[in-house]
């Protein structure tokens, strides 16, 4: 996107001879870490990455709560149900803060999701796939909320000051989030036979997507570089992918189970585990809406939204006629 706006270097970032005064002083405030806010000048580039990687994280939040509500009557014990439900709600927390971060950028709510029923904005890959057995819930909170902790902690640092600011409440509520996951999987896995082969087959199916959470390779990714410069991200894919692995490995031979991966072997060199790349084909067929569960979680998504259609035109009637008044005791 930013590369079709600017004439660019050939790595698709500009460089400070190709800046005008106004990008220089916004990339000396970036490389000096202050925070940049709502009212600061802005290159355009900027503003649109910002509304697509927020965007597409607030409506992740959004649509992960349907593989998971999925449970939520079905919960195996009324603690479990309980637990469950307060996560769903923390997932809907999640989308409001960061709609609004995205709002203090020009776009509305309403836009965004706009944008997501009609394709023009996407939700992270894994909510496409279905959870089909309650240690499937384990592995979304030990997996899937794992390898968003690890996406979104160096979130907390982002150069965008709302943006980081809404990062501080969700990173310390998803924490809570997988050891959620982590307990339900280490009760399945301590539990019977058919339980832990259960957890097995969870940890099976949910491997290979959580590891596409962090987006295609480096050299596959067409905006790393430059939200790198602009300090948008803080870590390349490849580098969160890695840590992921490192420290969910451990995890798993703790719990007794068996990462699916041939190739995955502790490599004392680099000091990290070497293992297999997912199927990136899978991935972009996914994002394609080709993906098991894509029909559902947008026809879902679009029946909320026409469900609400009520409550939004109840609340700008009501906001309209109290302006009204305001202008009228003027």
């Amino acid at each position: 996107m930013y590369a079709q706006m600017v004439k660019s270097t050939g790595q698709g970032v500009k460089s400070r001879d190709e800046m005008s005064a106004e990008e220089r002083d916004f990339q000396d405030k970036v490389d000096a870490d202050i925070r940049i806010e709502p009212r600061d000048w802005m290159p355009e580039g900027y503003k649109k990455t910002l509304i697509r990687q927020i965007g597409q994280h607030a409506h992740s939040e959004i649509v992960g709560q349907l593989p998971e509500g999925n449970w939520i009557t079905r919960a195996p014990t009324l603690e479990r149900k309980m637990i469950l439900l307060a996560k769903v709600q923390d997932e809907a927390g999640h989308g409001l803060y960061l709609y609004c971060a995205a709002e203090t950028l020009g776009v509305t709510r309403d836009e965004m999701t706009e944008m997501l029923l009609s394709g023009k904005m996407k939700y992270s890959s894994i909510f496409n796939y279905p959870t089909l057995t309650w240690a499937d819930i384990g592995a979304v909170g030990w997996l899937v909320d794992g390898a968003a902790i690890m996406n979104q902690v160096p979130l907390q640092r982002t150069s965008y000051g709302p943006y980081a600011r809404a990062m501080v409440r969700i990173c310390k509520e998803e924490s809570f989030h997988q050891r959620q996951g982590y307990d339900i999987m280490m009760r399945m896995a301590r539990g019977s036979e058919a339980q832990k082969r259960m957890a097995q087959d969870a940890l099976n199916r949910f491997w290979y997507p959580s590891l596409m959470m962090f987006g295609p390779s480096d050299a596959n990714s067409v905006h790393s570089e430059q939200s790198m410069a602009w300090k948008i991200k803080i870590n390349t894919n490849d580098e969160l992918r890695q840590k992921f692995v490192d420290q969910t490995v451990p995890q798993a031979e703790y719990l007794g189970l068996s990462v699916p991966d041939e190739n995955l072997k502790w490599n004392e060199e680099k000091g990290g585990y070497d293992f297999s790349e997912p199927d990136w084909d899978e991935f972009f067929d996914v994002l394609r809406g080709a993906g098991p569960g894509n029909t559902q979680r947008l026809t879902d998504r679009q029946k909320a939204w026409e469900d609400g259609a009520w409550v939004r035109e109840g609340l700008m009637a009501h906001a309209e006629k109290k302006a009204a008044r305001k202008v009228a005791a003027e």
